[in-house]
C-alpha cells in the first residue's frame, strides 16, 4: 500500500514524510495543474533530495494540457527533473509523452489524463507506450475500479482524500470579474453558490494556469481502504490543494495509521471515519463522490 501526498513546501514535505507518506506529489508552473503551491526547480530539487535521504519517492506533476509554448519549454524541464533524480512525472498530454520518449531519459511516467482514464484498456495502451501506472478518473465507481485493477499488473492510483475539480478554464475569470466590477479582490478563499442551495460552496481559485472550480465536498475513502486493499487498489493519493499546513499533515498521518491497522488486521472503518471527520474543516463536508454508486446509476 503506497500513500501519495501533495506537498506545498519543503517544510511540509519533510513533515509528510515523517508521518508516513511514501511518495510526494509536487510540481510547478507552467506544467503542473492544481498544485497546493507551485515550486521552483530549486525547491523541487531540494524536496527530491530530502525524500531520497529518507528512502521515499517524488512524482512531479506535468499534467497540463500543453500548448506550443509549453511543449517548447518542456525538454529542458524534463531534463532537469531527470538530473535531479525525480522518480516519475505525472503526464497526460500525448505530445508531452512523445517529447519525453524522444529525450530517452531515465524518467518514468504515470499516465494522468484526468477524466479520460476510465478503462483498463486505455491504461494498457499507455502502458505499452511506457507508462508505469495510471491515475484513475474521479468519476469512476469502486466497482469499476476493482474490475480495472484486476485486468492490470500496473498500479491504478486512486484519490482517497481531497477535493475534485469540476471545471477548469484557461482564462483568468476572477481577475476579469474584479476588473469589470472595479472591486478589490479579497484575500480569502472565494466560492460559487448554487442559487437553489444557499448552503452550497464551490471553491474557486485562479492561478497561472487559469481558473479552477472544485466540488462542494472533499472525497474520503478512509472507510473503504480495507476493501480497496483486498481488490488490489493499493496506490492511494491524498490531495491537499485546498487544505494547507499542519491539518493536512495530520490527515495523512491518520491514513498511514489506517494502513497499518489494515496490515495488522485491526482496521475499524467507522473509527477512522469519525476521527477524520474531527480533523476536517467545518466548511468542507466529506463525501464519497461517485465511488460508492452503481455504475448503471452514473452512466
Amino acid at each position: 500500500m503506497e500513500l501519495i501526498a501533495t506537498a506545498e513546501s519543503l517544510e511540509q514535505a519533510e513533515a509528510l514524510l515523517d508521518v508516513g507518506a511514501d511518495r510526494l506529489y509536487i510540481g510547478g508552473h507552467p506544467f503542473g495543474l492544481r498544485l497546493p503551491q507551485p515550486l521552483s526547480l530549486e525547491q523541487i530539487e531540494d524536496v527530491i533530495k530530502r525524500a531520497h535521504q529518507r528512502g521515499k519517492k517524488v512524482t512531479v506533476s506535468c499534467n497540463a494540457l500543453m500548448h506550443n509554448q509549453q511543449i517548447a519549454q518542456l525538454p529542458d524541464y524534463l531534463q532537469k527533473l531527470a538530473d535531479f533524480g525525480a522518480d516519475a512525472v505525472a503526464i497526460g498530454d500525448p505530445g508531452a509523452i512523445f517529447t519525453l520518449k524522444e529525450l530517452k531519459l531515465e524518467l518514468p511516467f504515470v499516465y494522468d489524463a484526468g477524466t479520460l482514464v476510465t478503462s483498463a484498456e486505455q491504461i494498457a495502451f499507455w502502458v505499452n507506450q511506457g507508462a508505469s501506472g495510471a491515475v484513475a478518473a474521479r468519476e469512476l465507481t469502486l466497482k469499476e475500479l476493482f474490475a480495472m485493477q484486476k485486468k492490470l499488473k500496473q498500479p491504478v492510483e486512486v484519490q482517497v482524500y481531497g477535493p475534485t475539480c469540476i471545471h477548469q478554464s484557461g482564462r483568468p475569470l476572477l481577475t476579469n470579474y474584479f476588473t469589470y466590477t472595479h472591486a478589490e479582490a479579497p484575500d480569502q478563499q472565494l466560492f460559487l453558490r448554487d442559487p437553489k442551495n444557499a448552503d452550497s460552496q464551490y471553491p474557486i481559485f485562479e492561478d497561472e494556469d487559469g481558473t479552477h472550480i472544485f466540488s462542494t465536498e472533499d472525497l474520503s475513502l478512509i472507510g473503504q481502504l480495507g476493501a480497496m486493499q483486498e481488490h488490489g487498489l493499493k496506490t492511494w493519493k491524498l490531495d491537499g490543494v485546498l487544505l494547507h499546513g499542519d491539518r493536512f499533515v495530520r490527515i495523512v498521518a491518520l491514513f498511514d495509521e489506517a494502513r497499518r491497522a489494515i496490515e495488522a488486521g485491526a482496521f475499524v472503518p467507522e473509527s477512522f471515519a469519525n476521527r477524520l471527520a474531527k480533523l476536517q474543516p467545518a466548511h468542507r463536508p466529506l463525501g464519497t463522490g461517485f465511488y460508492l454508486k452503481n455504475p448503471e446509476d452514473v452512466h
